[in-house]
């Protein structure tokens, strides 16, 4: 068999290519996944953009001779057991987790339990146990099988969004009157926007996007109010948090220098306009409350560690499924074929041309 990964460069990500790999032998308890589907959304252009700085590259380092300087960009996904040296995983099993842009993965099989196991592999031991899990579908209280692509495109990205407003609820909102999010019409966004809407109803949800998406965002029903990005101007000035996903330094520069001492925090999250992605970096001082950087992993730890994976797990279902009804309809889902697509769907991301209207699920 010949394994197909797409190997991008780290410090030029339009320059990926499909890399074709002979596998070696399938070491003693592993097991070898088939790639069945994944998706592709902005939440990967932000593991590419942040890579080096939190370990995104490190979980599928790349074959080959010429792998120098090349990365794998992890996806989430569904996979098949393909091969197996495990006494505890069967070949034929099908599970969910997190995947590389590739046709292959081998696994080391441990903590193994009805729902899940975790990848043993050493390498993959410093990073957040978040990303090492793998729901095994036949006992997996999440999975729907009507619903496969939804949970691709929007499960970890809503996730996300899930444990901002955790965060900002059990910070009292930071005396905050409303909440502005950039990238309004991105997963992420939208997820924190319907959480929020469920759990803190009392808190105004602003939208912030291009003039070419605000009908999108608006139809959406997750927002009170819809502005484009020129208009930050024009914003009443009201105690708020803003929650940026764009990762773009002009626009957050603009919030701050707006709302000044009614800006009560910055949360910085993702980076969909990757180029202008340097306030993951700001070196020049702002007007307000210094950006703080928020890390869902670590965030994902602590919440199932106060309330436990049975519990912890409702509280995040409840919410999901409201999600789910509020988007329905909302995002055209496009299922396109081979690894290939995957490249050309990423570096559409990056070039960031794809429409918020899609979610884009790859079968290799």
């Amino acid at each position: 068999m010949t394994l197909n990964q797409i190997q991008a460069r780290k410090d030029a990500l339009t320059d990926a290519e499909n890399v074709a790999i002979q596998p070696g032998d399938l070491a003693e308890g592993a097991i070898r996944l088939e790639v069945e589907s994944f998706s592709v959304t902005a939440n990967n252009i932000t593991y590419a953009v942040v890579g080096d700085g939190f370990g995104y590259w490190n979980f599928f380092p790349p074959a080959g001779a010429d792998a120098d300087g090349k990365g794998i960009v992890p996806m989430w996904g569904h996979a098949k057991v393909i091969e197996s040296n495990s006494d505890e995983i069967d070949v034929g099993e099908r599970v969910y987790g997190y995947l590389p842009m590739a046709t292959h993965l081998d696994v080391i099989p441990g903590k193994v339990s009805d729902s899940s196991f975790m990848d043993m592999a050493e390498h993959r031991q410093p990073m957040s146990p978040i990303y090492n899990q793998y729901s095994r579908l036949a006992a997996d209280p999440e999975h729907d099988p009507a619903r496969e692509a939804e949970r691709m495109i929007y499960g970890p990205l809503f996730k996300t969004g899930f444990l901002i407003e955790y965060f900002m609820r059990k910070e009292g909102w930071f005396d905050a009157t409303e909440v502005i999010m950039t990238s309004a019409s991105s997963k992420t966004a939208m997820g924190l926007a319907s959480v929020a809407k469920q759990n803190s109803p009392d808190i105004k949800r602003i939208g912030l996007t291009s003039e070419a998406n605000v009908e999108f965002v608006e139809e959406t029903g997750l927002y009170d109010d819809v502005y484009t990005y020129a208009e930050i101007g024009t914003l009443s000035l009201n105690d708020c948090v803003t929650v940026d996903f764009a990762g773009n330094a002009e626009v957050l520069g603009k919030l701050h220098e707006h709302f000044n001492a009614m800006l009560k925090y910055s949360c910085l999250v993702g980076a969909t306009h990757i180029e202008a992605r340097s306030s993951f970096n700001q070196d020049g001082e702002l007007p307000g409350p210094k950006p703080t950087l928020f890390f869902a992993p670590d965030h994902a730890v602590a919440f199932f560690k106060e309330h436990g994976p049975v519990e912890g797990g409702k509280l995040v279902a409840a919410t999901w499924h409201a999600f789910l009804d509020s988007v329905e309809g909302e995002v055209e889902i496009v299922k396109l074929k081979g690894l290939d697509a995957a490249r050309e769907t990423f570096l559409e991301m990056v070039g960031g041309s794809v429409d918020p209207a899609k979610g884009i699920v790859i079968e290799p």
